[in-house]
């Protein structure tokens, strides 16, 4: 049984290969897939080949195969459906963090079976929206808040759907791109470019992995107030101001990271149980507004390369005939 498979194999090049998939065996599944999804954050990375080596086995995807820069087989939004293997998963539809490809066999423990109001194309989104879940168990916003999300992407605007469904006083959501504007009204926020954000803010959750969004996002700290820094910057210095008011003023700031559930909800919940969250967030159909595509399975390399150069989208559909 042969299946097709998305890999980097090297900086800047990918490519599709043919490879043999194993016999499902006792507690495990066949998938075919109908849809996958590119995480233009952190997939790009890895395209360029800008993951340091010091944090490359930390940062693995759950079913990578081979090591960065590459050749390597990388990725985590996959939607299809159970084709053979464990019998009381046989026809039911499925998420799971595989890389792009055609089939593939995991274990049922790494699926999360998907209901009628989460259609393929938007279930893509949910290992966003579960580090969406996690960053707001981390960040904690209160009745009443002031709220800026600063950068528009796809995890910024996956956490600022959510937080949009909060009693918060203000929500906007900073970008430098005009056309993220559209999307933040769309999705139950201001936008806003960053010389018009309100300041005296009590929390800013910053996605744009950049170190000017990282100072904006402190400049428009209330005292006392905290960014939730979501960012991964890959082999990029970060450089920010800490001194002036910083340290005067006790701001902060505190990384979230999806790879552990948030201290403040662990002793309450794993990772199934974040995801379930994640699951019934998925049900809201403003979600749709992120998605653009879909681009055939086997087009998926000039694609990373086009993505790479700034072509347009959140969250870019593949799709699997």
């Amino acid at each position: 049984m042969e299946a097709r498979a998305y890999w980097t194999v090297a900086p800047g090049r990918g490519e599709v290969r043919t490879e043999e998939l194993p016999v499902p065996g006792p507690g495990e599944a066949l998938v075919r897939a109908t849809r996958s999804a590119v995480s233009r954050g952190s997939e790009l990375l890895v395209h360029r080949g800008g993951v340091p080596a010091a944090v490359a086995e930390q940062v693995r995807a759950p079913f990578q195969v081979g090591g960065l820069p590459g050749p390597v087989k990388y990725g985590y939004l996959s939607v299809g459906v159970v084709e053979d293997g464990d019998p009381a998963w046989v026809g039911r539809r499925v998420f799971c963090l595989h890389p792009h490809q055609t089939r593939y066999v995991v274990p049922v423990t790494a699926l999360t079976a998907l209901p009628d109001d989460v259609p393929d194309d938007r279930a893509v989104l949910l290992g966003t929206l579960e580090t969406a879940v996690n960053a707001l168990w981390d960040a904690r916003p209160l009745f009443g808040d002031r709220v800026a999300v600063v950068g528009g992407g796809m995890v910024g605007a996956c956490v600022t759907a959510l937080l949009a469904r909060m009693p918060l006083e203000r929500l906007e959501l900073v970008d430098p791109d005009p056309e993220r504007a559209a999307l933040a009204g769309h999705l139950g926020a201001r936008g806003v470019e960053p010389a018009d954000a309100a300041d005296g803010c009590d929390l800013v959750v910053h996605c744009s992995a950049t170190s000017a969004g990282l100072q904006t996002s402190i400049d428009l700290l209330g005292d006392e107030g905290e960014v939730v820094e979501l960012s991964w910057y890959g082999d990029r210095p970060v450089t920010v101001d800490l001194g002036s008011a910083f340290h005067s003023r006790r701001l902060a700031v505190r990384a979230s990271q999806v790879s552990r559930v948030s201290p403040h909800r662990s002793a309450r919940r794993d990772h199934a149980g974040r995801m379930q969250v994640a699951l019934r967030a998925a049900a809201d159909d403003t979600l749709d507004a992120l998605l653009a595509g879909p681009t055939p399975f086997e087009e998926l390399p000039d694609l990373l390369a086009r993505l790479a150069d700034g072509a347009p989208g959140l969250c870019h559909l593949i799709r699997y005939d």
